[in-house]
């Protein structure tokens, strides 16, 4: 594997978890996920295709809690660039369909982009502002792709038609990004900037430019995504123990943060998943 497919051989670390979805909803879809080829490793984590085959007057919906990622998404014929989403979202569905998608690293859509990625936060926009008609023609193959591998191979053969130039920055975030991940005692921004070597404000712009979102935003966002995820599965004795394990040391500020990204508080979330059924992580 190599850093912009060119240059020292490297394997890239993980930026993203497999936490998203939330527990209180319906659990009648399939959700897949491929890991990028080799060669595309260094910008794309992976490739997800959720898929789902009601029965005639039924409707089902999802809610999710969005990663630091771009995602470039098939979806009722079209492609479309979705940005990082700051909240919560709930997507709908009926009958028979599909979702395939591509989830970019965090701060590895820039090179794509050409321009700060923060204009795509909380955006929708066609592929094809990007890619011209080449877009177009990306969403008939993945239309006519019949199996999940069909839809890979045509996802990657036309993004190593526009792979962009290398950038040196994209690595440095992810290797910020992995700590924000697995780090458990990085609490807090400075943290980063000192472990890192990098000002506070010059952080900041980093994030701003590659990301979308702040650091601040990308660590409470995953110690969030963990949090749902216990407090969902039922293994942990209170949300209090889970909130001092992912470091927050005021219970008050957990509580704040966890009703305002999931809409609940941890224990009317964690009651509601205990009567609903079980919940699938993303």
């Amino acid at each position: 594997m190599t850093d912009g497919r060119l240059g020292q051989t490297r394997q890239p670390v993980a930026t993203t978890s497999e936490y998203g979805v939330l527990g209180v909803r319906d659990v009648d879809f399939r959700l897949d996920r491929v890991p990028a080829a080799a060669d595309l490793a260094d910008l794309v984590e992976r490739h997800w295709l959720v898929s789902w085959d009601l029965p005639p007057g039924r409707h089902a919906a999802v809610t999710l809690l969005p990663h630091p990622c771009v995602n470039v998404v098939h979806d009722r014929g079209m492609v479309a660039v979705a940005g990082v989403g700051s909240d919560r979202f709930t997507y709908s569905y009926t009958g028979r369909g599909r979702v395939f998608g591509i989830k970019f690293r965090p701060g590895a859509f820039r090179p794509f982009l050409g321009r700060p990625v923060a204009e795509l936060t909380d955006q929708t926009r066609p592929l094809a502002t990007l890619w011209g008609a080449d877009a177009d023609r990306f969403a008939t193959d993945l239309g006519e792709a019949p199996e999940l591998g069909e839809l890979v191979a045509v996802a990657e053969r036309h993004l190593r038609e526009h792979w962009p130039a290398p950038d040196p920055e994209v690595r440095e975030i992810g290797t910020i990004v992995h700590a924000l991940l697995h780090d458990r005692s990085i609490t807090r921004v400075e943290e980063v900037s000192t472990r890192f070597g990098i000002r506070p404000r010059t952080l900041q712009r980093l994030f701003q430019r590659y990301v979308g979102v702040s650091p601040k935003w990308v660590l409470r966002r995953y110690r969030l995504h963990e949090a749902a995820a216990r407090l969902a599965e039922g293994t942990d004795t209170s949300w209090a123990h889970v909130a001092a394990d992912l470091g927050y040391f005021d219970q008050s500020h957990f509580i704040r943060d966890f009703t305002r990204a999931v809409g609940m508080t941890p224990v009317a979330y964690a009651e509601a998943c205990r009567t609903h059924t079980a919940p699938l992580s993303a």
